[in-house]
């Protein structure tokens, strides 16, 4: 400190902030810091008036403010909370995309993807709104659009929205990377396409056989209620089971509609649906219905023999 003015020189300054010499000396140069005279010998001098400046500068430089923006905060051009602001959007984005990069990471790492699987998982991963909503308008209009359906189911199908939210966790973002690769994939669109016309009613007609297993939960309970007793699908309780969840319908129709929804992995469609959307959704219901599938075929092979 020079005694005669209470300045002080440029390493003083850096001994009492605890910012390097070389630091302050680049924000010197960079004029977010002046020194307010020279000594004799042309070195820089600073007041008080700079240790408060430099302790506000190191606040906004670990909150991640830039140059531009220490100085226009300094210069009073903005206020610190509109640069807050701007810096809070920008970091929400920074997380945002990191989310999706450790999904992506996490998918690759638990299939043990290829280059090329990594750089589709990826594309998808990062899709815009707008693209993401064209392969689900695509993917219903191919798979729905050939449907006899009501009309206003029809237009229910066409508002039915898939899509992640503005902050997906990485479980959302996993599950619409193995959305988007299955609603793009033919064959689940024809696959999925034969069940829905299998267990879809059209208008004025009856449900077909097998649509309440899919559309009523109250069926796949009621197995998940049996396996928990221990009833397996060739015991007599399964039969009596069948009998009363179906009464007379045609047996061998019902097993269609079920192997048709079984084959198509419509339950894994639902699965991931509910879970890009966030919700818990019902449990997996895979292992009833292959339990239910055999119990229907056993079921129908018996009512065969008997006639």
């Amino acid at each position: 400190m020079d005694e005669s003015t209470d300045l002080l020189t440029i390493g003083q300054l850096a001994r009492r902030t605890g910012i390097s010499a070389r630091t302050l000396r680049f924000w010197s140069n960079e004029g977010v810091i002046a020194p307010v005279g020279r000594t004799s010998g042309d070195y820089r001098l600073y007041d008080a008036a700079c240790v408060a400046r430099v302790e506000l500068i190191r606040t906004l430089r670990e909150l991640d403010f830039g140059l531009d923006d220490v100085r226009r905060v300094l210069e009073r051009e903005v206020t610190v909370a509109e640069v807050a602001a701007a810096h809070v959007a920008a970091i929400d984005a920074r997380i945002r995309a990191l989310k999706v990069s450790r999904a992506v990471l996490s998918t690759v790492s638990q299939r043990r993807s290829t280059p090329e699987e990594t750089a589709l998982m990826n594309r998808l991963a990062r899709l815009s709104a707008a693209e993401r909503a064209q392969i689900v308008d695509d993917f219903k209009a191919d798979v729905f659009g050939r449907l006899d359906i009501d009309p206003g189911l029809r237009e229910r199908v066409r508002e039915l929205s898939i899509d992640l939210p503005e902050d997906p966790t990485p479980d959302q973002v996993d599950a619409w990377i193995e959305l988007a690769e299955l609603l793009q994939d033919p064959g689940f669109r024809a696959r999925l396409g034969t069940f829905l016309e299998l267990n879809t009613p059209a208008p004025g007609r009856e449900k077909p056989p097998g649509a309440t297993i899919w559309w009523a939960r109250q069926v796949v309970n009621t197995v998940a209620q049996a396996r928990e007793e221990g009833v397996g699908p060739g015991d007599p309780g399964a039969a009596e089971l069948i009998s009363t969840m179906f009464g007379n319908a045609d047996l061998s129709a019902v097993l269609v509609s079920l192997e048709a929804g079984i084959d198509a992995g419509a339950e894994r469609y639902r699965r991931l649906v509910s879970r890009v959307r966030g919700r818990e959704g019902a449990p997996d219901s895979t292992e009833e219905l292959h339990w239910l599938a055999t119990a229907l075929r056993i079921a129908a092979e018996g009512a065969a023999a008997r006639r």
